[in-house]
Formats: C-alpha cells, structure tokens, sequence
C-alpha cells in the first residue's frame, strides 16, 4: 500500500479543506484504534456522558433546568474518565447534558475525546456558532430544532430567539465545513412536521437523526440523571401517524443518505407504536452505558447509580453488573431512541460497521 501525503500551506486551506487535512493525519491513527475496540466481544461500544446539569434553556419537555447542580468533575477528572472509556472498549462516545457548551472547558475536553472516539456533542442551538472552534475535531455538532416554525420552536424551547440563533448555528457550522446536523425530537406536538423537517435540511446537505420523546418512570431519588416526567402535549397518541411516519422515512432513505436513522431501528419503532408492541430487550451496561456530570454510572440515565467511572475497569465483570445486566434487560420502563439503537447493534461485526458508516456520515458534508 503507497500513501501519499500532499502537504499545504495552512493559510491557503479554506475551513473545508483543513477539516478533510485534519481526517487525513489523524485519521489512520484514530480508525485503527476504533477498529480494535469494535470488533472486540463482550465489550460497551456506545456512552453518553452528561457532562453538565447545567442549562439556559427552559424546554417545556425537560426537567433538567429545573433541577441544575453547579457540581461537575475537573478537566483532568475528564480525560480520566475519558482514558477508561477507552480501556473498555467504547468506540462511540455522546458528550451532552445540560448544556455541555456551557463549560469553559469544553474545547479541551472534545479535543481530547476526538482522538479515540466518533465523538458527538450535543448542543441546545444557544452555543455551538459562538464555540466554533472548540467544535472543530469532532464527528458530529448535533443541534435541536424541533419545528420549522420559529414562534412554535421558541414556545417548545421556552426561550425567545432560541429557533433564529439555532438556524444561524446551523448555517455557520456547515459553512465552516464542521459536521453539524440537526436532531428534532418526535412528539405528538410536531409529528406531523418530521418530512418537512427532513427535507428542508437533507435538501441543504444538513443530516438529519431524530430523537422520540420519552419520559422518566422511576421516582427514586438514587436515579443517576434525571430529564423529565410525562407531558400530555409531546405523549404521542396518534399511534398510525407514528407508523405511517416510519413508513415515510424508511422510504425516503432509499434515496436520501442523510436521514442518519437504520432501517432496523425504525421498524422496531414502528413495531412498537403497531400490534407488535416493545420488540427488543435493553442492553444498557452491556453494549452502552451512562455516565452523568458527577462521574457516576449507570446502564441508562433512569436507573440508579452503579459505581464510579473509576472504578469501571474492576467492576465490568464483576456479579453485580451481571445482575444490574438482567434488570437491565427485562426493564420496560422508556424509549429512549438512543438506548434502543444501541441495543439493537449487539454484535461486533454489526457495531464495527455501524461505527464506520458513522464515521464516513460524518464527512458527508465535503462529499
């Protein structure tokens, strides 16, 4: 195998073209160490980490602004945790919260993470124009928007302006060349909203993943993260505009390679909004985990706390994650997209696929 190497001016790349240099040197390195983690068995692939309790936003769907905690762990508490997520195979890492841009750190901190993970922070579309740079390295910015309509946006976030400043980060991301996409949560208040969703940004070369929206079951107060209790104006009821939706986009995928959803994943939603009801079993703490803003872990944010991010390593194999492991898996209680996704992606044949269809996804902007 000959590689060449083409070597430019940093003052002559336009923002585009230093991100693709940026994949070209450090891509290798990092795709081989991906590679290692997924094919590997009996190891978690996926973590979220809620790196903040902290919020500006005020979403009527969401508790977390209700109940912030100005604690959270230092930077080089950080890359500890981050270095041990490594050492346990994690390959796909999801930095949110709260507001995870609100940290002064936070450049450090995804720098740190894009050289082992597909690394993906989510932002609330308040901070991610103004951290641009601290944005430059990772796999995906996913942004919230959750209907075109901007005085039915703002009255959902609950923040005046929070629809205009999230479509100009949109804009000023992709214009950057940085792999940003837009994230709607599903909820009866705009499920008739999705397709044109879908096309509006897909049409501008902006990918689209979505989110369901889910609520908390446990009322226990050892609940590692708490986001929020049943709202009747997001519950969906129209369980046939749910299916005929999943129809639309398993469609709409044959020709749209930006919708960033498998047709696996959206006929289990569809089974679970028809006669076939909830068609898989949680792999929290098998093949993902939940790390929240104080170090704490958890197979899934609605449970309580298993230990310590420092203490992962000793812990993965040990009786009492076998048996949080069985709890885990007859748990019925959300759905929660991002926990179904991951426990339908079990094998590491499956996960090693996915996690390079994510990364090339990731470029799908300088195509």
């Amino acid at each position: 195998m000959i590689i060449v190497f083409i070597v430019l001016r940093e003052d002559t790349l336009t923002p585009r073209n230093r991100l693709v240099t940026h994949y070209l040197t450090l891509g290798i390195k990092k795709a081989a160490s991906i590679a290692t983690r997924a094919l590997a068995t009996g190891k978690p692939h996926h973590a979220q980490w809620l790196i903040t309790r902290k919020c500006n936003y005020r979403c009527a769907g969401c508790n977390v602004w209700k109940e912030q905690d100005p604690r959270e762990l230092e930077t080089a508490e950080i890359k500890k945790g981050l270095d041990i997520l490594k050492k346990i195979g994690i390959v796909d890492l999801v930095l949110s919260g709260g507001e995870p841009l609100l940290r002064d750190d936070i450049g450090e901190i995804l720098d740190y993470a894009s050289r082992f993970f597909v690394t993906t922070v989510c932002d609330n579309g308040s901070m991610a124009a103004q951290k641009i740079e601290s944005l430059r390295n990772v796999d995906f910015v996913a942004i919230s928007i959750d209907s075109l309509d901007e005085a039915k946006n703002d009255s959902i976030k609950n923040v005046p302006g929070a629809w205009k400043k999230a479509m100009e980060a949109v804009e000023s991301l992709h214009n950057e060349g940085i792999s940003v996409s837009v994230t709607p949560t599903i909820s009866q208040k705009n499920l008739y909203e999705m397709i044109d969703i879908t096309n509006y940004f897909t049409q501008k070369g902006v990918p689209v993943w979505y989110c369901l929206y889910s609520y908390d079951v446990s009322m226990d107060e050892k609940q590692l993260f708490r986001i929020g209790k049943a709202n009747d104006e997001f519950v969906i009821k129209d369980k046939q505009g749910m299916i005929n939706l999943c129809n639309s986009l398993i469609k709409m995928k044959k020709k749209n390679k930006t919708i960033l959803m498998t047709n696996k994943l959206l006929k289990t939603v569809r089974s679970l909004y028809n006669e076939d009801g909830r068609t898989w079993k949680c792999k929290a703490l098998s093949n993902f985990l939940v790390v929240d803003h104080l170090g704490r872990i958890a197979g899934c944010h609605g449970h309580n706390s298993a230990g310590s991010i420092f203490d992962l390593p000793k812990n993965w194999d040990s009786q009492e994650f076998k048996q949080l492991r069985e709890t885990y898996r007859n748990c019925t209680q959300c759905n929660y997209l991002c926990y179904v996704f991951y426990s339908l992606q079990g094998s590491p044949s499956g996960y090693f696929s996915l996690a390079l269809d994510q990364w090339k996804n990731a470029k799908v902007l300088f195509k």
